[in-house]
């Protein structure tokens, strides 16, 4: 199958983790445990892709696990399959109604083991292929307002960790209306095609993150950056923008420019602040205002932003 898959084997005699381990070792990387508190705690650190578990254990049994792997976030969404002795309809009925995918009974057949743990991960696979889908947008193939939500709020308690800054552009394409309207959506389409390659190609670490935010509005996150750093990566890729040339009908060239708001600030409490945006869109109608194809940073706020005055890239309107 997959040897990037990881499955956790729960049993608390060895006798079995070994038959499961000579069993499905060559195929997935394999974490053991066994009982129940070891499960949770490997469970937790390793995010395994499938879990094989025991219900007949000492101490915690596998219902009281699969209770446990339930009730918590990091754990609650990885699939169960029980193997266990217990083999009355009503146990399995019990399993499945705690939220088992699966459940095999012993002694069991090894060829019966590794179809099923294999259809479980072609679906846990699947599962994640379309979940990466749902977070890109589908015209331009770079992350979408949903993406940027869930990466805002990891990469604010990141900062907030480590008490670094974190800055935020928000961008738009200039006269995108009334391009549409003269040349049509076709030629609309690739031009934010374009722009979407061009800001993803200004990013210059790996946390830097950007993705359409809706219609012809852009986002770009950079957790870890001040003002200055900030500041000077959006000049740059506004620059990149301006010295591209949109083919349009006719033969001709066209120039398109964009607009960008800025703001930065270090975060002071777990839950992101949503000023933050509000404030970076705000200097981006500064920018509208100021005549387009520029970059306006807002100013300093309370929140403990190293202060700085409005700063403005004067471009071509």
């Amino acid at each position: 199958m997959n040897p990037a898959f990881t499955v956790l084997i729960v049993d608390d005699e060895k006798h079995n983790r070994s038959l499961l381990t000579e069993l499905l070792g060559e195929d997935y990387r394999l974490i053991l445990a066994k009982n129940g508190e070891q499960a949770l705690e490997r469970a937790r650190e390793h995010r395994p892709d499938l879990i094989l578990l025991d219900v007949l254990m000492p101490g915690m049994d596998g219902h009281a696990v699969l209770r446990q792997l339930k009730h918590d976030d990091t754990t609650r969404d990885i699939p169960v399959i029980f193997i266990t002795a217990l083999d009355s309809t009503i146990d399995e009925e019990k399993g499945l109604e705690l939220g088992a995918v699966d459940y095999i009974t012993k002694p069991f057949h090894p060829p019966i083991v590794r179809v099923r743990v294999r259809n479980h991960l072609q679906s846990v696979h699947q599962r994640r292929l379309l979940e990466q889908l749902a977070m890109l947008d589908s015209l331009t193939g770079i992350p979408n307002r949903r993406r940027f939500n869930e990466v805002f709020e990891l990469e604010w308690r990141r900062c907030l960790r480590n008490r670094d800054a974190v800055s935020l552009l928000v961008i738009d394409i200039d006269h995108f209306k009334r391009f549409n309207d003269d040349f049509g959506h076709t030629e609309g389409d690739e031009v934010l095609r374009r722009i979407a390659g061009t800001l993803q190609r200004a990013l210059r670490r790996p946390a830097d993150f950007v993705c359409r935010y809706g219609g012809e509005e852009f986002v770009i996150l950079l957790p870890g950056i001040p003002m200055e750093g900030a500041l000077a990566l959006a000049e740059s890729a506004r620059c990149d923008v301006e010295a591209q040339r949109v083919p349009a009908p006719g033969g001709m060239q066209l120039p398109v420019t964009v607009s960008m708001g800025g703001a930065t600030c270090l975060p002071q409490r777990a839950e992101p602040d949503h000023a933050l945006f509000a404030r970076a869109d705000a200097a981006l109608y500064a920018a509208k205002r100021g005549g387009r194809n520029r970059v306006v940073w807002s100013p300093a706020s309370a929140a403990g932003e190293a202060a700085a005055p409005f700063a403005a890239a004067a471009g071509r309107d």
